[in-house]
Parts: structure tokens; C-alpha cells; sequence
């Protein structure tokens, strides 16, 4: 059945605007937690929405650890129930004592670092020592993306090694494989399966050390469901799935969530024959991919350009009668909702076709107090 992004209060909201659907955004986070076994083995990502409101939503539905990819996601974390924050990031430089800084401003909250690299995490433990602290550590693995993390032929020496700065508590691993696109579930799962058995193979090695590796955080959005699948005793670290995009619901059909956010947008101008410019550039919509987005509900509509505030496009051939009145509002579904959201200081809540509220973007900026 065709989603309806439509609210009563449309004609009075100006564009453009960052709607959030709090229905599909609960029964996304539903659909998570009944694919996880447990609100309790979600320890999910706040990088999508960065928003307060949702976290706490997602709180009040069980989840009581999420992932941060900045210190003011950490902050904002921290300012809800949740009880345990990871913050999924080398710390280097100033963020170090800004991060500490943090544990120490909230006590009642369980962080986490993590990190794969001696000097960086020795930086980390010398000023932990000197704040009385320690601090819990996750080592990062390398899993074939590239980005970050120790390869799993080094990661038993960097956990010996590690295990000797006092100031820090390993206690388990981070294994994020945001290089899983395999648009086929059972090649990903084949993948993924590959991985599992390296993490069991290192969390033994560990463990036979007499070192703690009793936390693990696995996966991203797409691979999560393999985890679970196999490895009932960790933790699952999605994030896309909750708002949930264009991109994902192209790449992973198998994923059974909604695109929860959208753009609401207008016609502004028919610039030639066939053609009409939406008030939705790059300002509004997340540029970084080729594709930033889909029209929904116009699927003869081809993208030309994007600029600051304009995005351009196209009638096919044939379809140029349908070109849409100046004016006309739409409902963009951004390609990757995890960067647009940041483009905008609150998203417009919406529940049972009505405005209900909006949400700030709370940890749009990197830093909060901290």
C-alpha cells in the first residue's frame, strides 16, 4: 500500500521542511527490537536523527544503550535515560579531556571509548589518570571496511598491550561493517558469516589471555539480522533503520522498515518546457551521493541539477502534460537521511496525519556544553 506523507497542516508549513513520521518511526523501532530478541540487545546509533525526543522515545520503548559519533551526541545521550553511551570515535586532541570531562559531569551513566591505535589510547589513559578516572574501552576492528580499526591479525597483540594502561577498562570489542552493500540477503549473510567467525575466534584468543571481552557491538542497519541470527550473546548497533531513506529501501529489500522522514517541498518555477525546479537544494537535501533523493509519488521525474536552493528536473517523454503546478508540494525521500537531518535545527513531528510537536536537532553542532 502507497505510504501517505500528506498532513492537515501541510498548506500552512513552510519549505523547505524536515517531517518526521512518529508512527513509522515507532513501528521501525519495533520492527528492530523484535528483529534483535531484545530492546535490551540494541545498542543503536543517534548519528541519523540526533534529536533528544527520539532517543528518549526509544528509551521509554526498553533501549537503554546508543552509539554517538560526536561528544554532543554523547551529551545529548546523556541528558535522557539511557544508561549506557558508547562513543564510537577516536578521541584525539582537545575531544580527550572534552570526553572525560563528560563521564565525570554525568556519574550515573556508563561511557565507553574506543580506539585502535597505542599513542592515541595512551593519551587517553594518561588523561584519565590525571582526572582520577577510568574509562571503559572497546578496541575497534578492522572488518574490511577500511575506515577504521585494528586488523584481526593484530588485534590480540593491541589487546595485550592495551590491557596494561591502567586507566583504561577493556572490556570487549567494536566490529562495525559498513562495507556490507550486498543487495542480496543471502550473499550478505554469507559475508557476514565470514566475520563471525573471525570475532569468535579473537574473543576466544582474548579471553583465553585472561583478559575481559565480554562486550561485543556488531553490525550496522543491514547486517544486524545476521548477527542476531548467529550470535544471540552480543550487541546489535543499527542506526539508518529508525528514520530509515530512499537508499537503504533501493539497496536492502529484504529490510522490512518504512522511510519515516521526508523533505516537504514545492514547485517554484517552470523554467522551460517540460521542466519545473523544486525549492530543495543541497541546502535541504543531503548532496553527497549522486542520487540525494526521490520525488515520491512522481516517478516520471528525472533529476537534472541541484544547486544551493534549487533542485531541477525533467518530464520523459510523454509524461510532460503531468509536470506539476507552480506551487505544488511534495514529499522528497532524501537517498541518506543520516546528513540531512543535520541540515536542519528541528524536524516537524507528525502522528495520525497531523502536526503534533517539533523536535530539535539537538546535537546538530559538535558541541553542546562540553
Amino acid at each position: 500500500m502507497p505510504q501517505n506523507y500528506h498532513f492537515r497542516e501541510e498548506n500552512e508549513t513552510a519549505s523547505p521542511a524536515l517531517i518526521y513520521y512518529q508512527d513509522i518511526l515507532l513501528q521501525n523501532t519495533k520492527t528492530a527490537i523484535q528483529m534483535a530478541g531484545s530492546a535490551k540487545k540494541l545498542w543503536p546509533h543517534v548519528k541519523s536523527h540526533k534529536s533528544r525526543d527520539f532517543t528518549q522515545l526509544q528509551v521509554d520503548l526498553g533501549i537503554l544503550r546508543f552509539k554517538c559519533a560526536t561528544i554532543a551526541e554523547a551529551e545529548m545521550t546523556a541528558t535522557t535515560d539511557a544508561t549506557h553511551i558508547l562513543l564510537a570515535y577516536p578521541l584525539v586532541g582537545p575531544n580527550i579531556e572534552r570526553f572525560l570531562r563528560l563521564q565525570i559531569a554525568y556519574p550515573d551513566k556508563t561511557f565507553y571509548a574506543l580506539g585502535d591505535n597505542y599513542e592515541q589510547l595512551s593519551k587517553l589513559n594518561d588523561v584519565s589518570l590525571s582526572l582520577h578516572i577510568q574509562t571503559n574501552c572497546l578496541l575497534d576492528i578492522n572488518t574490511g571496511m577500511n575506515r577504521t580499526g585494528v586488523s584481526f591479525d593484530q588485534a590480540l597483540f593491541m589487546y595485550q598491550k592495551l590491557r596494561k594502561l591502567p586507566g583504561l577498562s577493556f572490556c570487549g570489542l567494536h566490529c562495525y561493517d559498513g562495507n556490507r552493500h550486498e543487495k542480496e540477503a543471502g550473499e550478505r549473510f554469507a559475508k557476514v558469516h565470514d566475520t563471525i567467525l573471525q570475532v569468535k575466534d579473537l574473543q576466544k584468543s582474548i579471553e583465553q589471555e585472561g583478559f575481559c571481552c565480554s562486550t561485543l557491538v556488531m553490525g550496522g542497519s543491514p547486517t544486524f539480522p545476521c548477527y542476531a541470527e548467529a550470535m544471540p550473546d552480543v550487541f546489535y548497533s543499527p542506526g539508518t533503520v529508525f528514520l530509515y531513506d530512499a537508499g537503504y529501501q533501493a539497496q536492502f529489500p529484504d529490510l522490512p522498515y518504512t522511510p519515516g522522514a521526508s523533505i516537504l517541498t514545492r514547485v517554484i518555477s517552470h523554467p522551460k518546457e517540460g521542466y519545473f525546479s523544486l525549492d530543495a537544494g543541497y541546502k535541504a537535501v543531503s548532496a553527497e551521493q549522486d542520487y540525494p533523493g526521490i520525488i515520491y509519488g512522481l516517478p516520471h521525474a528525472k533529476a537534472c541539477f541541484q544547486s544551493e536552493e534549487h533542485w531541477t528536473f525533467r518530464m520523459e517523454k510523454g509524461y510532460e502534460a503531468e509536470r506539476p503546478p507552480i506551487g505544488t508540494i511534495f514529499y522528497l525521500l532524501p537517498w541518506h537521511i543520516c546528513p540531512t537531518s543535520a541540515l536542519y535545527d528541528h524536524a516537524l513531528v507528525v502522528a495520525d496525519g497531523q502536526l503534533k510537536t517539533r523536535w530539535p536537532i539537538t546535537a546538530r553542532n559538535r558541541q553542546l556544553t562540553f
